[in-house]
C-alpha cells in the first residue's frame, strides 16, 4: 500500500471515531500512565494488516513500540499472538478500534481469497477482484486480495478501459464504443469489453479488444466462446460466480476470473485486543 495514502485515510478514520477527543479515555486517563495490549487471533485464516497497526498506532503516538510478529499473507491459528503495543494507555485506547476494525476486515477479505484460490485449484487462470468494494476502504480490500494470492482487476473508473453492456447500449455497438476509446486515449490504455453472445465475442475480436469478459456465462458456455478468442487477447469470467461453484470453471481456460464476493461477502475474521500490562503493574 502506498504510505502516504494509508496514513491520510487513517488520520480520517480516526478524526471520524476521536471527534473532539475521546472523552471516557481522557477522563480516567488524564496522566502519561503506560501500559500494553495484545492481539489476539480468535479463529484460523490469513493475517492481513501489519503496516495498519504499525502506522496507525504511529499517528496517535510516534513514542509507542509496537511489535507485529506475523506477516500480511501468513496463515494464523486460534490464540496466536499476533502483536503487542504498549505506551501510553489513552493512545492505546483511542486507536484499538479502528485499526482492529480494518485488521478484521482485511484479514477476513485475505481468508476469503487464499479459500478461493485453493477451491479453484488452477494452474493457469488467476483470480481477481472487482470494483465492488467499500467506499473509502477499497485500497485497503484490494490490498487484503493480494495479501491473500489474488490479484486486482483495476481499481476505478481512472485506470481501466472495460466497456460494459450499458456502454454499448448508448454507444450503439461494441465497435463504435471501442473506436470511439482508441480515437481518444493513449497508447498504454488497454480496452475490455463485456459480452454475453458469441455476436458480441466476434465483434469485440474484430474491433481489437484487448481483454473479453464473459459475462454471466455458464462453464459450458464459456469453452466454446473462448474458441472464437485469439491467443493474444486475455479472456475474464465474471458474473454468477460463488465459492460453491467456483472448481466448476477450472478448465474453462480463461486466464482470470473476478469475483466480487471477495470484498463484499466476506466475514471479518475474529480478532481481539486484550490488556496485557495493566495500570500498575510495572
Amino acid at each position: 500500500m502506498n504510505k502516504l495514502k494509508l496514513r491520510s485515510q487513517l488520520e480520517k478514520f480516526f478524526i471520524e471515531d476521536i471527534g473532539e477527543q475521546d472523552i471516557t479515555t481522557d477522563l480516567i486517563f488524564a496522566d502519561d500512565t503506560n501500559g500494553e495490549i495484545v492481539f489476539l487471533a480468535k479463529d484460523e485464516g490469513v493475517f492481513c494488516g501489519a503496516e495498519i497497526i504499525k502506522n496507525g498506532f504511529q499517528l496517535l503516538n510516534n513514542d509507542l513500540t509496537i511489535q507485529v510478529f506475523v506477516k500480511d499473507g501468513e496463515a494464523i491459528k486460534y490464540g496466536d499472538t499476533l502483536a503487542h503495543v504498549s505506551g501510553k494507555i489513552a493512545d492505546l485506547l483511542k486507536g484499538e478500534r479502528v485499526i482492529l476494525n480494518l485488521v478484521q476486515r482485511m484479514s477476513g477479505i485475505a481468508t476469503l481469497t487464499r479459500n478461493t484460490v485453493a477451491t479453484l485449484d488452477s494452474g493457469h487462470t488467476k483470480i481477481c477482484d472487482t470494483r465492488k468494494t467499500t467506499p473509502g476502504l477499497r485500497m485497503f480490500e484490494k490490498y487484503a486480495v493480494r495479501c491473500g494470492g489474488g490479484y486486482n482487476h483495476r481499481f476505478g473508473l481512472y485506470d481501466g478501459v472495460m466497456i460494459k453492456d450499458n456502454h454499448i447500449s448508448f454507444a450503439g455497438s461494441i465497435t463504435k464504443a471501442v473506436d470511439a476509446i482508441r480515437k481518444n486515449a493513449g497508447h498504454m490504455v488497454k480496452v475490455e469489453v463485456e459480452a454475453e453472445t458469441e455476436a458480441q465475442v466476434i465483434e469485440a475480436v474484430d474491433a481489437g479488444a484487448d481483454i473479453i469478459m464473459f459475462d454471466n456465462r455458464t462453464p459450458d458456455e464459456i469453452k466454446e466462446l473462448i474458441q472464437l478468442v485469439p491467443a493474444n487477447i486475455i479472456t475474464e469470467a465474471s458474473g454468477g460466480i460463488q465459492l460453491a461453484n467456483i472448481a466448476d470453471f477450472r478448465d474453462t481456460g480463461v486466464d482470470y476470473i473476478s469475483l466480487g464476493y471477495l470484498t463484499h461477502s466476506y466475514k471479518a475474521l475474529d480478532i481481539s485486543v486484550k490488556v496485557l500490562w495493566e495500570k500498575g503493574d510495572a
